[in-house]
């Protein structure tokens, strides 16, 4: 028998990819981010979210990740 993925709340999100739950919020209102709706409340599955951080979501529009962790040097 196939173990199945679990459903998790939005606060195990929010922990899970280290953000706050008003990134979260933000997400499921302005991008394809992977919620389901279940009455009133958003339920999630992990491996949904993994898979929406691997094709880029959460970058701004345009913008892939660099991997970068400090900006570029300007001009001197």
């Amino acid at each position: 028998m196939a173990s199945e993925e679990g459903w998790v709340g939005i606060a195990d999100v929010a922990a899970h990819l280290s953000v706050a739950k008003d990134s979260i919020y933000r997400w499921v209102d302005s991008k394809d981010f992977p919620a389901h709706r279940v009455g009133r409340l958003l339920r999630f599955r992990l491996s949904e979210v993994d898979e929406w951080v691997k094709s880029g979501g959460g970058s701004a529009p345009g913008t892939q990740s660099t991997g970068r962790t400090t900006p570029a040097a300007g001009p001197r």
